[in-house]
């Protein structure tokens, strides 16, 4: 889930997975290769200041509020942190792709940097998991695993997510090497493990990082939704308050499924190109199509973090209300810490 750099069409373009294929030298530079260092590192730093500040303001207005965080909240809040650190570590590769994949920032950053990256991607979609069995529980077995739902089991459930976060990106922090290429006097961030070690990475990441969590986010998702069915809205404060969580942790699974389902299938077909299952990986135009729609959907699926807290703006009233309320909190503190400060210096 590493920030996806390109098929070698040129050796400037030091890929993440350079060491599996053989095509670089083979395929001339073209205009698709100028956009790419022109258009995405200006795509990846407005999604990155947007990421940040939108995060930002999620996590305060969790933190800040008067009441404490509720099951969803909690793990919605933690969601928000990993997309935010996602966002802080963009940048390097926007400055990076600009200069035609030219590491400036040396070995440590460049472990750093991926792994963050693949540990917060990975995260974000436990939390999710988290949200979804949590949604099933309240809506599916709301008396007979009440004790499952508290907010002890939330913040346990949120550190193993963080932990095994960092042990999927472990292959990254081993693996990322810079090496140089003394014909163009540029470095790469790319792998430097084997062949055998690059390929199980992948096939564990995307098997780790999306085909489970999608079966049980897709399970729990099929459960809430006949249960919804099947229960009435009108009628119970408390039940259309959970109707109304459920509400918004479908929307949110569902803008995930959307940004990152694309990246993960063309993943899956990278995988096959690499090993020789689908033939093409030899053929230039072949390359150079798959390169596109890998650039697409990767720079895409990082919209993601993006996406999340406006979600949470549109769609959550409850959201909007805690946003309304710190917001004049915040304001009334203001104005008193101006007017003791009007009048000491008076």
């Amino acid at each position: 889930m590493a920030l996806y750099h390109s098929f070698p069409v040129n050796i400037t373009n030091t890929t993440i997975n350079e060491d599996l294929v053989n095509t670089s030298n083979q395929c001339p530079e073209t205009g698709t290769d100028q956009m790419i260092y022109t258009v995405v590192p200006v795509y990846i730093i407005i999604i990155s200041v947007l990421g940040i500040v939108l995060n930002i303001l999620v996590l305060l207005v969790f933190w800040l509020h008067k009441n404490p965080c509720t099951v969803p909240e909690i793990y919605l809040s933690n969601l928000a942190a990993a997309d935010l650190l996602l966002m802080c570590f963009l940048p390097f590769w926007a400055v990076t792709i600009a200069n035609k994949y030219n590491w400036f920032f040396g070995l440590h950053m460049c472990r750093m940097v991926n792994l963050c990256i693949v540990m917060n991607a990975n995260r974000s979609i436990y939390f999710l998991v988290l949200v979804s069995i949590d949604r099933f529980l309240a809506l599916v077995h709301p008396l007979s695993h009440a004790s499952m739902r508290s907010r002890k089991c939330a913040k346990l459930g949120c550190v193993l997510v963080w932990c095994f976060g960092l042990i999927l990106g472990i292959p990254t922090l081993i693996c990322r090497k810079v090496k140089d290429d003394p014909g163009s006097n540029s470095s790469g961030c790319s792998f430097g493990c084997s062949e055998t070690v690059i390929y199980t990475n992948e096939v564990v990441l995307t098997v780790l990082g999306f085909i489970i969590p999608v079966a049980i986010i897709s399970y729990c998702t099929i459960k809430i939704i006949q249960a919804l069915k099947n229960r009435p809205v009108e009628g119970v404060k408390i039940q259309k308050m959970e109707h109304r969580a459920t509400f918004l942790v479908l929307v949110v699974l569902g803008a995930f499924l959307t940004c990152w389902g694309p990246f993960h299938i063309m993943r899956m077909i990278e995988i096959f190109l690499r090993t020789g299952i689908i033939p093409g990986n030899s053929n230039c135009e072949a390359v150079r199509v798959f390169d596109i729609f890998m650039h697409t959907f990767n720079y895409f699926a990082y919209f993601n973090s993006v996406l999340n807290p406006i979600l949470y703006v549109i769609v959550a009233k409850d959201f909007r209300k805690k946003m309304c309320e710190v917001f004049k909190r915040c304001t009334k503190v203001r104005t008193s810490v101006l007017s003791v400060t009007t009048r000491l210096t008076g």
